[in-house]
């Protein structure tokens, strides 16, 4: 254990940038949702499963989206900071979408797979400093 004690954490630790705004994360949130919904179409009539999944997916993403206390927000129930432990889990498990809906080995799953990796980045690069989002809110 004293190895751990003695080691400086933030030296090891490799962080993003936190180069995206409260705002520019609400832009990239609803931009997010559309792919998904463009993608539940294009699979609607060749892959059903991964139709319901990226439907499901752009729902969810909206709304999180309509409920964050961010600029972009309708109504805003959910601090911005939850939003990105939200985001965080999302990313986590989006590749599991296939799996759970029955569409693994496909190439809608790719999608799904890409997309954890994508929302991670945006999940590191998001500046989640709740008084951020909600100045910009204000500041609207």
């Amino acid at each position: 254990m004293k190895f751990f004690e003695d080691r400086d954490s933030s030296a090891a630790e490799t962080k993003l940038s936190k180069t995206i705004s409260p705002t520019a994360h609400g832009v990239i949130d609803y931009s997010h949702s559309a792919f998904f919904f463009v993608v539940g179409l294009c699979c609607s009539r060749s892959n059903k499963r991964a139709a319901a999944a990226a439907f499901a997916t752009s729902g969810f993403i909206l709304a999180q989206s309509l409920l964050t206390d961010y600029r972009l927000g309708l109504k805003p129930l959910i601090p911005f900071k939850t939003h990105g432990k939200m985001d965080s889990v999302f990313a986590s498990s989006s590749w599991l979408m296939p799996l759970i809906f029955g569409f693994r080995g496909t190439a809608a799953a790719k999608i799904f797979e890409v997309n954890s990796l994508a929302e991670a980045s945006v999940v590191g690069m998001t500046d989640w400093d709740s008084e951020r989002a909600h100045e910009e809110r204000e500041a609207a």
